[in-house]
């Protein structure tokens, strides 16, 4: 399963990637800090999943999921973020993400719903 990460701060993208190229069946295809660079590596790399902060150093993880959309990409979005709001985690459910973490306190939980996926 190729996931792709999307994360402005490179400290956590670092430790984003060492926890899910830990995963068994996992492959960090590639990684991303705005949303622009996102767009280009996602579309490029076509992975399975997608790890996508919401807040990037340019655009938003909301850009990055309606780009998506529209190139009819269909990798499962796990939104890992600070802002976690009813009204952020309505509008990613509205755009089709898999799950929405809260970066603070459901950190790992990301790696969980990627290795299910991976599992199957």
């Amino acid at each position: 399963m190729k996931v792709f990460l999307v994360e402005d701060a490179p400290l956590l993208r670092e430790r984003l990637h060492a926890m899910l190229a830990a995963v068994p069946g996992v492959e960090v295809s590639g990684e991303a800090a705005s949303a622009a660079e996102a767009i280009r590596g996602i579309l490029a790399a076509r992975p399975d999943a997608v790890v996508l902060d919401l807040q990037l150093a340019e655009g938003s993880g909301f850009d990055v999921m309606r780009a998506l959309e529209r190139e009819g990409l269909r990798a499962a979005v796990f939104v890992l973020s600070n802002y976690t709001a009813d009204p952020y985690r309505r509008l990613a459910e509205r755009l089709g993400a898999a799950g929405f973490f809260d970066k603070t306190h459901e950190f790992e939980r990301v790696r969980d719903a990627i290795a299910r996926r991976a599992a199957h």
